[in-house]
């Protein structure tokens, strides 16, 4: 039956009597050459397909019987079809001049089944693709473990084959975007709530664990509480989803101490429950040889005194003594209670010609010695908070991932150098935890910002070199790597093609015409430089073509403003309940709103 000259929405018969369900959106074009990997399709009149639309056909060949050939729509192109002049267009609209409005769209092949690798026939029938058919076409059908990364244009839920993200065929996720608009946190910290409450984690779903460092702000400190602004729509996308609209359950959140706060209370302004200080005592930081981390950038590799670290490091190793409760040393019958006592020790030993040639092991020049300690001076400031022998020894000040099932370490306060210290330092922490427990399982994913930063692809530094180690052995270890960056082609090849999932929001046009975004066709990278806050372009093995998806609000606050009191708060916290109904009412200013991210 046919509407209209079309036909209808019904059930249809395809060549070959193979029934297949869905509207009839056009025909396979003979005016433009189909092949089996991708055609074009004129449109039924009244008909409209858009970019991302799921289409099939079918072909019946001889000896093989129907073979279904599916795809994406990627272009969507209308023009007067009989118009020979760009003025045509005015005499068309007037009447003076027949023409007809054609529509096409060209589809590129995601999947043949079975695997006849024939073109569409010209004038066959085409589809919108059933549910049926969608779950084909994007290879839903055969991923035995998927999770939901979001919606579809047509509202329909889009999933990744967790096989590519826990490391049994693939691993690590990479995700770019410019920062404000491509809501790269967001979609990182949905992808954990989606690992954690689809149900594909079975009986590891407990023990599974995640570190997330934040470094925007307090956004991020508030996973565990609900998000007041959630409205009904966004309720019925993870309905859809088939997740539930919560907080995340299990948060514990490391701050750094308060800068010359002798009771070490964490830095934070708007959170008090559920947060822990972290620090290093001075005899952790020298019995673990964590000297390398203060030069971690990628100048120190080039300056030269690179060797003179390692050399420093090990004499501290060797020398210094525990002495107190409070972490501090005492190193060559000096004590030191404070990293700035540490370092002034060292300039001390190195400066007088006698004893640097203890601490060195040969004759190094002395221009390669003031540079290092040039460079130590002006650590003194940024670690002093987090390097220290003047707390008690016994309080638990360690960053760990045992204490809830997502740990965040909040850097926002911290300098740039305190920062990378603590992101090399934790890292090969739990890094070195997982190579000793001898099996991948449970999982820990580990979300990391600013992954230009750390692992910058010109270079080299201890964090670069255990970010390597991850990308490159982590999968084999249950170390997931889930790493954001506003540009992709600064970070270290490596790491970006090891990574099985790669993802894309908003886009810089300079930046989308880099060879690092080839896996974007040109029409998607195109795309990527007006996607909206929350649209998401998503590239996975199993798939040809990357998926735009669109991942719903936040469950969870991705602010102070928006978090809801948690039902074991009391009424005197500042994360509880208010007379006011703004929990976080009279707090500092330096926590105001911001834009919502959607």
């Amino acid at each position: 039956m046919t509407v209209n000259g079309a036909a209808s929405p019904q059930a249809a018969t395809a060549a070959g009597g193979a029934q297949v369900t869905g509207e009839v959106v056009g025909r396979v074009l003979g005016t433009q050459a189909a092949s089996p990997l991708s055609f074009w399709v004129g449109l039924e009149p009244g008909r409209v397909l858009q970019l991302d639309d799921v289409v099939v056909t079918r072909r019946e060949v001889p000896g093989h019987g129907p073979v279904l050939v599916a795809g994406v729509v990627t272009t969507v192109e209308a023009r007067h079809e009989g118009a020979a002049y760009d003025s045509d267009v005015f005499l068309i609209a007037d009447g003076a001049l027949p023409a007809a409005v054609v529509e096409v769209a060209e589809v590129r092949v995601t999947r043949v089944e079975p695997e006849v690798f024939v073109p569409p026939l010209p004038g066959s029938q085409v589809y919108l693709a059933g549910a049926g058919d969608r779950d084909q076409a994007l290879y839903f059908d055969v991923m035995e473990r998927r999770i939901p990364l979001g919606l579809g244009r047509d509202g329909q839920p889009l999933y990744v084959n967790f096989d590519f993200l826990d490391g049994t065929r693939g691993a690590h996720v990479s995700i770019s975007g410019v920062s404000g608009v491509a809501t790269k946190t967001s979609f990182a910290t949905f992808l954990l709530y989606s690992i954690f409450n689809s149900g594909v984690l079975d009986a590891e779903s407990a023990n599974t664990k995640a570190l997330i460092f934040s470094v925007k702000g307090e956004d991020l400190l508030f996973l565990d509480h609900d998000n007041t602004r959630l409205d009904q729509r966004a309720r019925d996308g993870y309905a859809r989803l088939g997740l539930p609209a919560r907080a995340f359950g299990s948060v514990h959140v490391f701050a750094p101490p308060r800068p010359n706060d002798p009771n070490g209370v964490p830095h934070v302004a708007a959170r008090t429950q559920g947060v822990s200080a972290f620090y290093w005592t001075l005899v952790e930081f020298c019995q673990e040889e964590l000297l390398r981390f203060v030069f971690a950038d990628a100048d120190d590799e080039r300056a030269g005194y690179s060797l003179l670290v390692g050399q420093v490091a090990a004499r501290l190793k060797s020398w210094a003594e525990p002495i107190g409760d409070g972490g501090a040393v005492r190193v060559q019958g000096t004590t030191c209670r404070t990293f700035a006592d540490l370092v002034e020790m060292l300039s001390d030993q190195l400066q007088e010609e006698d004893s640097r040639r203890d601490w060195t092991g040969a004759q190094t020049p002395l221009g390669t010695v003031n540079a290092f300690l040039r460079r130590l001076r002006s650590a003194v400031r940024p670690l002093s908070p987090i390097v220290r022998g003047d707390l008690p020894f016994y309080r638990s000040h360690s960053v760990s991932t045992s204490d809830a099932q997502v740990s965040i370490v909040d850097l926002h306060n911290l300098p740039e150098r305190a920062q990378r210290f603590v992101v090399g330092v934790v890292l090969r922490g739990e890094f070195h935890r997982k190579e000793s427990s001898g099996t991948a399982k449970p999982l820990l994913f580990v979300v990391l910002d600013e992954l230009n930063k750390y692992a910058p692809r010109e270079g080299d530094s201890p964090i670069k070199e255990i970010l390597l180690d991850v990308a490159e052995r982590g999968r084999s270890l249950g170390v997931i790597l889930i790493g954001a960056q506003q540009t992709a082609s600064e970070v270290e090849r490596r790491i970006v093609s090891n990574s099985a999932v790669r993802v894309a929001g908003r886009l810089d046009p300079a930046e989308a015409a880099r060879s690092e975004y080839g896996w974007m066709p040109p029409a998607v990278r195109e795309r990527a430089t007006i996607a909206k806050p929350g649209t998401m372009f998503v590239a996975q093995p199993e798939i040809p073509v990357p998926l735009a998806v669109a991942f719903p609000f936040p469950a969870w606050a991705t602010r102070p403003a928006e978090a809801a009191p948690r039902p074991n708060d009391r009424p005197g916290d500042r994360t509880g309940a208010r007379t006011s109904g703004d929990p976080f009412e009279g707090l500092p200013s330096a926590i105001e709103d911001d834009i919502p991210p959607f």
